[in-house]
């Protein structure tokens, strides 16, 4: 069997860390089918464990230090 995996969709402020409720920066795809979400911190936390189960895992805690974008308005 193939299995396909779609593009992820970006992570937004709404999507939130199932184990404390942060603000979620991975999403991890299980081997299972199912998704976890977690912060930064668990992330790092239960990462050995995860990488064990996980299809794919999306980190996007390159955002935590990235520079805040500007808007045009901000650039006069």
């Amino acid at each position: 069997m193939t299995t396909v995996l779609t593009p992820a969709s970006p992570l937004t402020a709404a999507d939130r860390c199932d184990r404390c409720g942060a603000q979620a920066y991975l999403r991890v795809v299980l081997l299972s089918g199912g998704e976890l979400l977690f912060c930064a911190h668990h992330g790092r936390k239960f990462e050995p464990e995860l990488k064990k189960i996980a299809a794919e895992i999306q980190d996007e805690t390159e955002r935590l230090t990235a520079p805040p974008a500007t808007t045009p308005e901000e650039e006069r």
